[in-house]
């Protein structure tokens, strides 16, 4: 997945992660715990994480997407992405946003996520 491929505008598709924050590598694995129940790998290997965002305060906001529009979990999965993260120590709060641009593509998978789904 690359982040940093410029709209007509010249900003990212997707917003950059704070990557650099200590809670990051623990949301990530949060993430990790939330799978489709249709694909058999996790919804962060997917590709589906968009953007972790994570202020000064410790308030999340998430970006994510779903494979398709039609998902028949779409109501629910945010949910289930707040409900991983909510419980981790020194969060404050956790927002969960939905989005449709750049639509997910597979090419937006982790190489262990295509390995597992035998695209590779």
């Amino acid at each position: 997945m690359n982040d940093t491929t410029p709209n007509m505008e010249g900003t990212p598709l997707i917003a950059p992660s704070s990557t650099d924050h200590p809670l990051y590598d623990t949301l990530v694995e949060a993430c990790r715990s939330v799978y489709d129940p249709e694909i058999p790998v996790n919804i962060f290997d997917l590709g589906l994480i968009y953007t972790i965002d994570i202020n000064n305060e410790n308030e999340v906001k998430i970006m994510m997407s779903l494979t398709a529009p039609g998902c028949p979990v779409a109501g629910e999965m945010p949910g289930w992405v707040a409900e991983a993260i909510e419980p981790i120590p020194g969060v404050k709060h956790v927002n969960v946003e939905l989005v449709w641009e750049p639509p997910w593509g597979m090419d937006m998978m982790s190489e262990e996520a295509r390995l597992e789904l035998g695209f590779m």
